[in-house]
């Protein structure tokens, strides 16, 4: 059965092709450490805030409201080590560090944004859901 996922013939893809894409459903796949990063709650934030245009690290954490210092630290640090982030460290006193999108982070932005979008736009109907769930409980 392994060997279907890896055969072309099933798929529509090449070897070379699934295995550049990863295998998001395998428990080792570095994609889901990447998936991680971006669907995480700040994550998510972090990009759309980015699409703005660049921020500084005390505007970024006023603008993300609820987030802890250490957590927008971290979660930029991940961000940027995946390739989405650029951080600019200027050689200035006092230190002046900002932060934007790369190309790729512009592309992983859109759609995260899309999915928030989509949230936002339907949160009713969850809360609905929500409320009908409590209410039968």
């Amino acid at each position: 059965m392994k060997d279907q996922k890896l055969n072309p013939a099933v798929s529509g893809l090449t070897l070379t092709e699934q295995m550049q894409r990863g295998q998001v459903f395998a428990e080792r796949c570095p994609s889901r450490q990447v998936l991680n990063h971006v669907t995480s709650r700040w994550g998510v934030l972090v990009l759309i805030a980015l699409l703005e245009g660049t921020y500084r690290f005390s505007e970024l954490r006023r603008k993300i409201t609820g987030v802890s210092e250490r957590m927008l630290a971290q979660t930029l640090q991940s961000l940027e080590a995946d390739g989405f982030v650029l951080r600019t460290a200027y050689p200035v006193v006092p230190p002046h560090v900002e932060y934007s999108l790369t190309p790729m982070g512009e592309e992983v932005a859109v759609r995260v944004r899309e999915l928030a979008d989509w949230v936002e736009i339907n949160l009713h109907r969850v809360l609905e859901v929500q409320a009908a769930q409590e209410v039968s409980a």
